[in-house]
């Protein structure tokens, strides 16, 4: 199966999945549910590093309901995913104007540019959603300031047969890859 077949695959079951999972949900009952969740990753984050204000910060691959949600204190926030465009035309539960202080952008890791380096870049259960996943490895790790932090949280096989058995039948079509966590750290290494 083609990697290109496989991720246009992906994003076409990608928009579905989000229409059927939020299609019966009430939108402030779930906006504020969500909000609660990253709420409580922004916490485990903070005695590791900062999150003040003046800081900038980068949401890549955001979907509909992403960090970015509870950054509305900060000037700075970028938040990019290809279906952004997609989310807002068909779903309840995004609209763009909700977070003026977030400037969305629609575009993949792989090509997503920004004209400077950010102090805090998450990818929140993104990366193993892309084309070209090492090609987006480099590319996210080449957004973050030197002196700046990336979070990146990712499903990863534990079971070897699982992992096997998913990269060669399309047993998970909304994640065209399928990794355990030492590939993924060697990925990331890859990219000093």
């Amino acid at each position: 199966m083609s990697r290109k077949w496989r991720w246009n695959t992906a994003q076409m079951a990608e928009k579905k999945w989000w229409q059927l999972y939020l299609k019966n949900k009430d939108v402030d009952t779930y906006l504020a549910w969500k909000k609660n969740y990253w709420a409580g990753l922004i916490d485990q984050c903070l005695p590791s590093f900062d999150l003040s204000p003046e800081l900038s910060i980068l949401d890549a691959g955001c979907g509909p309901a992403g960090i970015f949600m509870n950054f509305s204190h900060h000037k700075d926030v970028v938040a990019f995913d290809p279906l952004i465009n997609d989310y807002e035309k068909d779903l309840a539960h995004f609209k763009k104007a909700w977070y003026p202080n977030v400037q969305f952008v629609h575009e993949g890791l792989e090509s997503f540019k920004w004209p400077y380096l950010f102090n805090r870049v998450f990818c929140m259960n993104a990366i193993n959603h892309v084309q070209d996943i090492q090609l987006s490895f480099e590319r996210i790790c080449n957004l973050v300031k030197t002196d700046g932090y990336l979070v990146i949280t990712i499903d990863a096989h534990n079971h070897r047969l699982f992992k096997s058995l998913f990269r060669l039948l399309p047993g998970d079509i909304l994640h065209p890859h399928q990794y355990d966590l030492s590939e993924y750290k060697h990925m990331i290494e890859k990219t000093d």
